[in-house]
């Protein structure tokens, strides 16, 4: 992706600020602002990592009709109709960005389609990595855990994205939710390459 500079990234912030309520665009802004943090620490494109915290929940308000449209629409695989927004936003809403947004960086889209899901070690780019954790790290994030998590990110990366698999696992299961194959099969390839 060619660099963004600020009056490019401040004009996208705004296209994204109207799709938007005000709690859920302040929260971009803040992943795109620990994106670029975390990016920084990784040799990650600054550029990329910015755009794309910015952009990560763009869909996260869209109706359930306008998912469904677009799972068909864009040739997604039917299964997804059976997950809910949790899902969608991230692994849906990538085409949302690419439709709406005009944003094409392959990279980018599949930050956005990971941060919900994460993904195996090897599926996983560094902005892949430095998305997921911005979202779940980001200054406004306040649950138990938190400031650990985000020594053991700061530390590394790889880390970071084990301990926030495990806990959102953990967490899921402890509420007897159902919780996407995706996650599950990222949870198990983390734990067996971080064994080692």
């Amino acid at each position: 992706m060619a660099a963004v500079n600020e009056k490019e990234l401040a004009a996208l912030s705004k296209r994204v600020g109207k799709n938007l309520s005000k709690h859920r665009f302040e929260h971009c802004l803040r992943v795109s602002d620990y994106a670029v943090k975390l990016a920084k620490q990784n040799g990650v494109d600054v550029n990329q990592a910015a755009v794309a915290g910015l952009v990560h929940d763009y869909a996260k308000e869209v109706s359930k009709k306008d998912f469904l449209k677009k799972i068909d629409k864009s040739g997604l695989n039917p299964d997804l109709k059976n997950w809910g927004n949790a899902v969608w936003h991230g692994v849906v809403g990538a085409e949302f960005i690419k439709d709406d947004l005009g944003i094409d960086d392959p990279a980018i889209l599949q930050a956005v389609r990971l941060h919900t899901t994460g993904g195996t070690h090897k599926e996983m780019t560094g902005l892949d990595k430095v998305v997921f954790m911005a979202d779940y790290l980001e200054e406004g994030r306040d649950f138990p855990g938190v400031e650990e998590a985000r020594q053991i990110t700061d530390k590394s990366l790889d880390q970071g994205v084990f301990y926030q698999l495990a806990h959102t696992l953990s967490f899921l299961a402890g509420k007897e939710k159902v919780i996407y194959p995706k996650t599950f099969e990222a949870y198990n390839d983390w734990a067996m390459y971080l064994k080692d």
